[in-house]
């Protein structure tokens, strides 16, 4: 194996000045510059990216922590960060953190000893300060953590008020609204946008806290289908919750969208795979994964920008889970 002593001898110069040219971090003159890089191609050098981070503190690699991969919305944010990335140099180590916070804390400090470059992250289970103190650059994406940390996200509340009124709009006359956990924001604003809708419409509601599971969802969904045969309408927080609340109606014999009508909120690929197709606010995924990576690199590349809250719209997408416009 050709080593950084072999290109040395070879271009006339001396490991110092090898070493500064592969990492690009000093004075090299330009003959020593060409001799150098005519050693490296004729004796076929490869610089050893272990050696390399030692001595730079720099791998190009960054963090992506997210709470559940089997939800389908993270893999496609994933799916985007991955694509912004490579076009940037960078390398994502993808990392479940199953809204677990010693798990996820074991990956920051972990992967922070492995000189990661950055993290950008979808949970919020640790406290702030756990973050804020971290000699990394960091970007929020989809749940905040504080106000110095730069966060990328939807606009929930608008959104969820969107969602609402194409329930009331069809005529629903009690409606169902299933809230996410109570400890993310995310789920906090859309019940906010939700209440904005429907509070002073004159129509009866029901709130519950519904995980983002599939299972979950389709269990809670049912026991209250059962004790409320007169809701006509569910507003999901998740597609997934929405999923689980249309498997359960089908149980129950209940027709969509003549009986119960459905909104999911999220827009991930699986809604259109429902049959009927799922009417939901939809996120643009992809586009929140790309804020937010090239939010970091910048960060990581001392690019820092003063905007620290990226929102970004969300867009209704009218399925068959509800029905036309009521004239």
């Amino acid at each position: 194996m050709t080593t950084i002593r072999d290109v040395a001898k070879k271009a006339g110069v001396s490991v110092a000045t090898v070493s500064r040219y592969l990492n690009d971090s000093g004075y090299v003159s330009g003959d020593a510059a060409k001799a150098v890089a005519a050693a490296v191609k004729e004796l076929k050098y490869e610089l050893n990216p272990v050696a390399r981070s030692l001595n730079t503190k720099k791998t190009n690699l960054i963090g992506l922590i997210v709470p559940d991969i089997t939800n389908p919305f993270f893999p496609e944010l994933a799916r985007a960060v991955e694509d912004v990335a490579l076009t940037y140099g960078y390398t994502v180590i993808l990392c479940n953190s199953d809204e677990n916070p010693e798990k996820e804390k074991n990956y920051l400090e972990t992967l922070k000893k492995k000189y990661i470059d950055g993290f950008i992250v979808t949970s919020n289970q640790l406290d702030a300060p756990h973050y804020a103190n971290m000699a990394l650059p960091i970007v929020a994406l989809d749940r905040a953590i504080n106000e110095h940390i730069p966060t990328v996200a939807s606009n929930n509340r608008e959104g969820a008020a969107m969602g609402t009124r194409v329930l009331l709009e069809r005529g629903c006359k009690r409606i169902l609204f299933l809230r996410g956990p109570e400890e993310l924001n995310p789920a906090n604003d859309r019940y906010e946008g939700f209440m904005d809708a429907i509070r002073d419409s004159g129509v009866e509601y029901d709130v519950v806290v519904c995980p983002f599971h599939f299972a979950d969802s389709e269990k809670i969904v049912d026991r209250v289908l059962r004790e409320h045969k007169n809701i006509d309408g569910i507003f999901a927080s998740s597609d997934v919750s929405a999923a689980g609340a249309l498997k359960a109606a089908a149980k129950l014999g209940i027709a969509v969208p003549d009986e119960l009508q459905v909104v999911g909120f999220d827009g991930i690929a699986m809604g259109e795979m429902l049959t009927p197709g799922l009417t939901t606010v939809a996120q643009d995924v992809y586009k929140m994964g790309a804020i937010a990576t090239r939010v970091l690199i910048k960060r990581i590349e001392n690019q820092v920008e003063e905007q620290h809250f990226f929102e970004v719209p969300v867009q209704l997408k009218i399925r068959g889970t509800t029905r036309s416009v009521e004239k």
